[in-house]
């Protein structure tokens, strides 16, 4: 495998360029943490990249041309770990668990969104968005 791990690193560093999270750090530091809390390497880049299409301006075509031509089976996971417009979030957990990869990484991901350590003064909102996350948490590891 090419070194498609640190190309999905620097993709995600530029896409995340000047994003901030809830407790207003660089969001990129998210899915590296998702990327770091998975051992195999397609888990690995798929988890790094997680959250590109939906929080970004990179799209599938840009990844296929940057090195990720003919991996099938991380631009599959990395669709399945994408919520789509007119799905519900329920609809897209359950779409999620169809993808082994996808479900590794999304869990990893909830794992990571339910840290709330890093929110200095987490409020209600934050609490239900727990909530949701356990209950999506749940419905993968059945």
């Amino acid at each position: 495998m090419k070194n498609l791990l640190e190309v999905a690193i620097k993709i995600a560093v530029e896409a995340h360029s000047g994003q901030l999270d809830k407790a207003g750090q660089p969001y990129v530091l998210h899915p590296l943490r998702v990327m770091f809390s998975l051992s195999d390497e397609k888990d690995r880049i798929v988890g790094v990249l997680h959250d590109i299409i939906e929080d970004s301006n990179i799209t599938y075509d840009y990844l296929i041309a940057n090195g990720f031509e003919g991996e099938t089976e991380i631009l599959e996971a990395l669709e399945s770990v994408t919520k789509k417009e007119d799905e519900t979030y329920e609809e897209f957990i359950v779409r999620v668990a169809l993808n082994s990869i996808g479900k590794r990484v999304k869990l990893a991901d909830l794992e990571d969104n339910m840290d709330l350590s890093r929110i200095p003064n987490p409020t209600e909102k934050d609490y239900e968005r727990i909530k949701r996350y356990k209950k999506a948490r749940q419905k993968l590891i059945k």
